[in-house]
């Protein structure tokens, strides 16, 4: 006779297959934000002519107040504001032009919005200057190589930093996985040699960096293995290429496949994901946090 599952079995079943970790609270300079509770939603604000998916909609000040508000408006919990495009074969950016885009940005929106501000940038120039103008975290795409003043920067605010993966080109010598932590075993030892607390740093497995749509898809499916670092894990897969090359469609057009790839990475033990369209990608979290964590968003 086979054994019927209950209910509660089955959930039980559900929350042991996710990865179970336990973090303090995100401490951005006077906000808390709460991690392993539910998913945190963070906010994209490209304020670049170039974008992928956004570009030129936001480069006015008022512009970006707005869109800012909104967001925030429709659940985001940290607005992340970008100078520039890190799309495959953008233009790069020098710093000055990068701070003439960013720096009323940032001041206008650190004025106005109720919630923690994060500049992504590699450049610690421009770092420091948004984080003096009230900034809250730093999102370094580089993972702290790019600029090795960057880490010193991060440790003297006592500020949150994201490590991203990245690298030149898509080709690896080794098992992708491991190319990520080998590079992520740098960066975090960078971060403790100048001094940043552990509590202050997250990781991102750079999704559309450096990869082919194909070893996008394949990082994917082993976000779990991340978690052995102890540090909570940010996805940005929002609109990019790998959801467009299953999907066929154009970056406005993949909201739903965003949405499939964050309930995948919260599945695997994702604590924030970083998004183009709040409100449903929210939407989606809501339920996956309500069957995966077994908690409500209030």
């Amino acid at each position: 006779m086979t054994k019927r599952t209950t209910k509660q079995e089955k959930t039980e079943t559900i929350h042991q297959s996710k990865p179970q970790k336990t973090f303090d609270p995100l401490e951005l300079r006077g906000y808390s934000l709460p991690l392993g509770k539910r998913t945190l939603i963070m906010g994209i604000l490209n304020v670049t002519p170039d974008s992928f998916s956004d570009g030129g909609q936001f480069t006015e000040v008022e512009k970006a107040l707005l869109h800012g508000k909104k967001m925030v408006e429709e659940g985001a919990d940290i607005i992340d504001i970008g100078g520039e495009s890190t799309r495959p074969g953008a233009v790069k950016v020098e710093e000055e032009e990068e701070l003439q885009r960013v720096m009323p940005m940032v001041k206008a929106l650190v004025e106005a919005l109720e919630v923690p501000i994060s500049i992504d940038t590699y450049k610690a120039p421009v770092a420091k200057a948004a984080l003096e103008a009230g900034v809250h975290m730093i999102n370094d795409v580089w993972g702290l190589q790019r600029d090795k003043e960057m880490a010193s920067v991060v440790a003297s605010f006592g500020v949150p930093v994201c490590i991203m993966h990245n690298q030149e080109g898509t080709e690896y010598k080794e098992d992708i996985l491991s190319s990520i932590k080998t590079f992520f075993e740098k960066s975090l030892t960078m971060a403790r040699k100048a001094g940043i607390d552990d509590k202050n740093i997250l990781l991102d497995p750079g999704i559309g960096f450096g990869k082919t749509p194909e070893q996008n898809i394949y990082v994917m499916g082993r976000l779990q293995e991340l978690q052995e670092f102890g540090y909570p894990v940010l996805l940005g897969t929002s609109r990019k290429s790998m959801i467009g090359k299953i999907l066929d469609l154009a970056p406005e057009q993949r909201i739903e496949g965003t949405l499939a790839t964050n309930v995948i990475g919260v599945y695997q033990g994702v604590e924030i994901i970083r998004v183009h369209d709040i409100k449903e990608n929210l939407r989606g979290i809501k339920v996956a946090d309500a069957i995966l964590r077994g908690v409500e968003h209030g």
